[in-house]
């Protein structure tokens, strides 16, 4: 008898085309799951890989080639013998839709023990595609998941769409929002209107913010963003320095500032921007700075004079995802997460997919296999 494979897109040098292999479907540990994955999506972080902006993490290659990719959702295609349920005690069987985490916290160390996140483990399980379960990435039709990564049943209400970015970009954005107060009637700065930052505008809406400002230089994302529910969208065409910025946010808060800023554009030298945006103790929270080699300029004595606090925030913790099933569902017609995939790629033409998601045509570029 033939054994079954699947097609994976293998990342083997910095900035090279993903290339196709065929890989052995692996045999499925007692608490593991194969994931046969519907939709994938292309994260900023991917586009950071694929340019070689994270310095020394990632070395692929034609011998020890990589799936990149951790935004994605499934469905279950084999289940450990051991598995009969979620993370939540649902059951669950074959066929059966989930969304699941993309790391492993070791669940040991001091930052696991304590309650915090990220683990500095939870990539301990990345390694090449050339090794068995071969699938530990998102660019590829099947997906192996492990014992310890949580996993939970996706309710029927919810789209593809909507569910694919949950595991990283609205997760990501919920726990790091839950480090921050956001007072009763405040405001909220959000620099950058791209995946991370348009599920911020809900999120902060939901917190209980009372005015979103978003920033951006794409008009089609400050439209975007508007159709999620920010109040007002500053345009960097039309506001071109960081002055010009300050005022118009000077202005639309009275000239108070916000209460909460948040930076999800990725570029360090709006770091200082957001801080000034700020008004007396007010709150930084960053969470797109993530490669290595970006130093920002900071005015200290501004924060500390102004009582300023400064959040760095990365991954989440497992409550997460649930909490954002829930919300999603509870306000499906409040917000358009559907459209945050505003292009889809066949899993074949993903290298298109990366294009474009590196020119910024998208807003998130969805990868479906098949």
């Amino acid at each position: 008898m033939a054994t079954q494979t699947g097609k994976a897109m293998v990342w083997t040098a910095i900035g090279a085309p993903l290339e196709p292999r065929e890989y052995p479907l692996p045999e499925v540990a007692p608490d593991a799951i194969l994931v046969k994955i519907r939709m994938a999506c292309i994260c900023g972080s991917d586009v950071h890989s694929y340019k070689g902006e994270y310095v020394g993490r990632l070395k692929p290659s034609k011998e020890q080639p990589l799936i990149m990719g951790h935004e994605m959702s499934g469905t279950v295609y084999k289940l450990g013998r051991d598995v009969t349920a979620d993370y939540l005690g649902q059951p669950l069987k074959e066929g059966d839709r989930i969304i699941y985490s993309y790391f492993n916290p070791c669940g040991k160390c001091w930052a696991c023990l304590s309650g915090k996140s990220p683990c500095p483990n939870k990539h301990r399980f990345r390694k090449t595609s050339a090794e068995p379960p071969h699938f530990r990435g998102a660019f590829a039709e099947y997906y192996y998941l492990r014992g310890d990564q949580w996993v939970f049943k996706v309710p029927d209400a919810l789209p593809d769409e909507t569910v694919t970015p949950i595991n990283c970009a609205m997760s990501t954005v919920t726990y790091g929002m839950h480090q921050i107060r956001i007072p009763l009637g405040g405001t909220v700065a959000i620099q950058g209107a791209g995946g991370l930052g348009l599920s911020t505008i809900a999120v902060a809406r939901e917190m209980g913010a009372a005015r979103i400002i978003v920033l951006d230089k794409l008009a089609s994302r400050l439209a975007l963003a508007r159709r999620f529910g920010a109040d007002d969208a500053i345009d960097l065409e039309q506001y071109p320095t960081p002055e010009a910025r300050l005022e118009r946010v000077r202005a639309l808060t009275q000239g108070k500032g916000v209460d909460v800023a948040v930076e999800v554009v990725g570029r360090p030298e709006v770091v200082q921007e957001g801080l000034e945006m700020l008004c007396p103790g007010g709150s930084y929270l960053t969470m797109g700075l993530v490669t290595g080699g970006m130093f920002s300029q900071v005015d200290m004595e501004r924060v500390v004079h102004k009582g300023l606090t400064i959040v760095g925030s990365g991954n989440y913790q497992a409550w997460v995802l649930p909490k954002v099933l829930d919300m999603l569902v509870r306000t499906k017609d409040k917000y358009p997460f559907h459209q945050l995939v505003s292009h889809k790629f066949r899993l074949d033409d993903i290298n298109e997919g990366l294009k474009q998601s590196i020119e910024g045509k998208v807003v998130r570029a969805g990868v479906v296999p098949g």
